[in-house]
C-alpha cells in the first residue's frame, strides 16, 4: 500500500521533527536549570570554576521512583525517536507503515506517561526553572502523535 506524495512529505517532516525533538530533549536538553546546574532525565550537569562534570540525580533528594521515571523517560524518548525515524523512512519510500505508526504511538504514550511522572514527582530545587528539554519533549509528543495519526488516516483513505 502506498501513500500519495501530497500526504507523504508532511508526514516525513513531522516524524523527523518529532524524532529530533525527542533526541535533543533526553540527550542534550536540560529539563530544569538552576545556577550552574542542569537537570534532565539522564542525570545532571554542573559547572563550577571552569570545571564541568556529569553527575547522577541522587544529590537532588528525589525518590528512587523519581530517578527510575527519569530513566524511563530517557529510554522511551530514544525508542520513540528510533521508531519515528523508521516511520519517516517508510513514508518517504512511499509505503504506508501502519504497524510502525501504531508501535510508535505506544512508545510515544509511554514517553508521555513517564515524562509526566518525572515532572510531577520532581522534588524541587530552590530556584530551579523549567528549561528547553521539557518543552522539546512535549513538542515531540505532539508532533510524533500527529505524524502517526496521519499515517493511519492516509493508509485508511487509500484502501
Amino acid at each position: 500500500m502506498s501513500m500519495r506524495a501530497k500526504v507523504r512529505w508532511p508526514i516525513v517532516a513531522l516524524a523527523l521533527a518529532a524524532g529530533a525533538a525527542f533526541a535533543v530533549s533526553v540527550q542534550a536538553g536540560r529539563w530544569w536549570s538552576v545556577g550552574g546546574f542542569e537537570i534532565g532525565p539522564s542525570g545532571s550537569y554542573r559547572c563550577f570554576s571552569g570545571e564541568c562534570k556529569t553527575t547522577g540525580l541522587g544529590w537532588i533528594g528525589g525518590s528512587e521512583r523519581w530517578m527510575r521515571t527519569g530513566t524511563g523517560a530517557w529510554t522511551a524518548g530514544l525508542i520513540s525517536m528510533l521508531l519515528l525515524i523508521a516511520v519517516a523512512a517508510a513514508a518517504a519510500a512511499g509505503r504506508a507503515p501502519r504497524l510502525l505508526a501504531k508501535t510508535a504511538l505506544v512508545s510515544i504514550a509511554t514517553a508521555a506517561v513517564t515524562g509526566a511522572l518525572f515532572v510531577v514527582e520532581f522534588p524541587g530545587v530552590q530556584g530551579a526553572s523549567a528549561d528547553r528539554g521539557m518543552w522539546l519533549f512535549v513538542a515531540a509528543i505532539v508532533l510524533g502523535a500527529a505524524a502517526c495519526i496521519a499515517v493511519l488516516r492516509a493508509s485508511r483513505a487509500s484502501r
